[in-house]
């Protein structure tokens, strides 16, 4: 059953509190859980620092960008809002990233490591292979409910205008997804005896990513007010049964 999975799921890492000390995103390691408080530049005033540790801006500049990518209706995002929300200067941004573009590749970089260091784990913990594929779905999505910022990039509705090699990271993204989906299926329909295991596999894999698209997106676009997992368990029991 799918509640029992709930409760036994990993906690999908959220980015609204990724503490100062987080190392580089690149890192497939999940980073930081949401009861770790971050350092902001309140927070480094009152406890007398100064400056930022080396690295701690650049984590409070995506940590920022996160936070005002779940601002419901917000609009593009530009660089002169994100150094004045931070307090600093756009230059100062840009010792730290090349271009916003890679900005947001560092929040496409938390995503890809969160999720599928999340997915390994499914795989290794859970014997039953059309469990894992639920499992799979369930926690990309409860990702994104934790995640809203990472929502709107995940779906795209942030990359809007942005450089189109970051579409194409999260379609493949996407396409990484479905494919360990449709894995996991394939060996589920090898084992009930289908005569079309490489077909039903792929169909099925093809729904499940695309209802998982669908819930983000209808997350994102609904000012995040229709969590993406609402009535899932009835959903992914006629998908799979």
């Amino acid at each position: 059953m799918l509640g029992a999975l709930c409760q036994n799921d990993p906690d999908p890492p959220s980015y609204a509190a990724v503490p100062a000390s987080m190392p580089d995103l690149s890192d497939p390691a999940p980073v930081a859980l949401a009861h770790v408080r971050a350092a902001t530049p309140e927070a480094a005033s009152t406890s007398g620092r100064k400056r930022p540790r080396p690295g701690e801006r650049r984590v409070q500049i995506l940590q920022t960008l996160a936070q005002m990518l779940e601002q419901p209706g917000a609009e593009r995002i530009t660089t002169a809002a994100l150094a004045a929300r931070l307090s600093v200067s756009e230059a100062a941004l840009y010792r730290h990233f090349a271009s916003k573009a890679q900005m947001f590749e560092g929040l496409i970089e938390f995503i890809e490591g969160s999720v599928f260091t999340l997915v390994n784990q499914v795989a290794e913990r859970e014997p039953s292979p059309g469990a894992q594929a639920r499992r799979i779905v369930l926690l990309l999505l409860q990702f994104g409910e934790k995640n809203p910022g990472m929502t709107r990039v995940m779906v795209g509705d942030a990359l809007v205008h942005e450089h189109e090699r970051l579409n194409a990271r999260m379609n493949q993204f996407f396409e990484r997804v479905e494919s360990q989906l449709r894995q996991c299926l394939r060996q589920a329909a090898d084992e009930a005896g289908s005569p079309t295991p490489t077909v039903d596999a792929q169909a099925l894999a093809s729904a499940l990513t695309s209802l998982a698209v669908g819930r983000l997106q209808r997350y994102a676009r609904s000012g995040f007010k229709r969590l993406p997992t609402e009535h899932l368990e009835p959903a992914l029991a006629r998908l799979t049964a």
